[in-house]
């Protein structure tokens, strides 16, 4: 089945929950209060274990909230039609979350004193974990194969755009507002230590037990057992469960065990070229030894 993509300023977005009067109302109109707080990243970076994290140090690491109520409803998706209506409901502090990219993001949170974290994660890795989304997820396009999958990401022909420009817009806004820059690399080596950044960061103080309850059940199996943000309640029209598992491995280095040679490299070029001035910053770039099938 073909999917008729929602595009607003350049950019595709999946039909059904955005549109294009959602998406503009996002970026001009909405409402930004001084203590937002705005989940950010590009799909398949961490979205939902930032959610789980950030839902548990506002509530002072208690568990309850994370176990009772909808990820969606804890942190409405404000840019949707839906989760729009979500967040005009929800009491401050608000947590909200979004793919946006800078340039379609809220015009409002330049002149407030909102917080955004924005979580980055390794490009290859997000390239398989979005390949296995697409083909689960009903409201994207399944692509014909990993390759041409790849093809597409590399150029920006995704969902959501760019991975290049996405990144590289938010960063070049550090130092200029409240923004918390965090990698999904960061948070798998040292979870305790993110946490406690981030506590800083938000200026929520938790003791070491109230840390402890974060990190135990912000855990990849905590939230694989959490039927409130491992997608398992949504409906089959929208997220076909029996083609995957929406929360699939969590583990940093998945794409060694998918692509070849000939797509590492061609990877890499693409990388070297597009990535220029920010070399040598990420924590996936240490590490760049390929294990190949």
């Amino acid at each position: 089945m073909t999917v008729q993509y929602i595009e607003y300023k350049g950019i595709k977005f999946p039909p059904g929950y955005n549109s294009v009067q959602s998406l503009c109302f996002a970026e001009n109109k909405f409402e930004v209060r001084d203590d937002d707080i705005f989940n950010v990243t590009y799909p398949k970076s961490g979205t939902v274990w930032m959610t789980e994290i950030l839902s548990l140090i506002l509530r002072g690491g208690d568990p309850t909230w994370n176990q009772n109520l909808l990820n969606s409803l804890r942190a409405p998706w404000f840019s949707t039609q839906l989760g729009l209506e979500t967040a005009h409901h929800c009491p401050s502090p608000r947590l909200l979350t979004c793919h946006l990219p800078v340039q379609i993001f809220p015009k409002a949170f330049f002149t407030s004193k909102a917080k955004v974290v924005y979580t980055s994660r390794d490009p290859r890795d997000i390239v398989v974990s979005y390949y296995y989304f697409t083909k689960m997820c009903t409201t994207y396009e399944d692509p014909k194969s990993f390759n041409q999958f790849l093809e597409s990401f590399l150029s920006g022909d995704v969902p959501h755009g760019s991975w290049f420009d996405h990144l590289k817009g938010w960063m070049e806004l550090e130092g200029r507002y409240d923004i918390f820059f965090i990698s999904y690399e960061e948070l798998k080596q040292n979870l305790r230590g993110s946490v406690e950044r981030l506590c800083r960061f938000l200026g929520k103080e938790l003791d070491d037990a109230a840390v402890t309850s974060v990190v135990e059940n912000a855990s990849f199996e905590a939230m694989r057992r959490n039927r409130m943000c491992n997608s398992t309640m949504l409906p089959k029209e929208l997220m076909d469960q029996e083609k995957g598992t929406f929360l699939r491995k969590g583990i940093c280095g998945d794409w060694k065990n998918h692509f070849t040679v000939a797509q590492s490299e061609y990877f890499d070029r693409v990388y070297q070229e597009k990535i220029q001035g920010r070399k040598g910053i990420f924590p996936w770039e240490q590490t760049r030894q390929v294990k190949h099938s």
